[in-house]
């Protein structure tokens, strides 16, 4: 799955295009290295988001292509 729409998907970034933004700042990383939108994204890869001063590293659980409200969260682990 592209890492622009896994972000959209799991609810991590609001709109995909907010996404793909950030893939083109270089503020999206996969496994330490610098992401751009169409990067496909595994299950257990790494992946971490710079907005502004914080930073979210997150852990890929799983990949669907729809889910509800209440599923997304269980795309992803955060981790510190």
């Amino acid at each position: 799955m592209r890492i622009d729409k896994f972000l959209k998907t799991s609810r991590l970034v609001k709109r995909r295009t907010i996404a793909k933004e950030a893939c083109e700042k270089e503020r999206i990383f996969i496994n330490d290295k610098p992401a751009k939108p169409g990067t496909e994204v595994k299950i257990d890869d790494i992946v971490m988001i710079q907005f502004g001063s914080s930073v979210i590293k997150a852990r890929v659980k799983s990949l669907s292509l729809l889910t509800t409200k209440e599923s997304a969260e269980t795309m992803y682990e955060i981790i510190d």
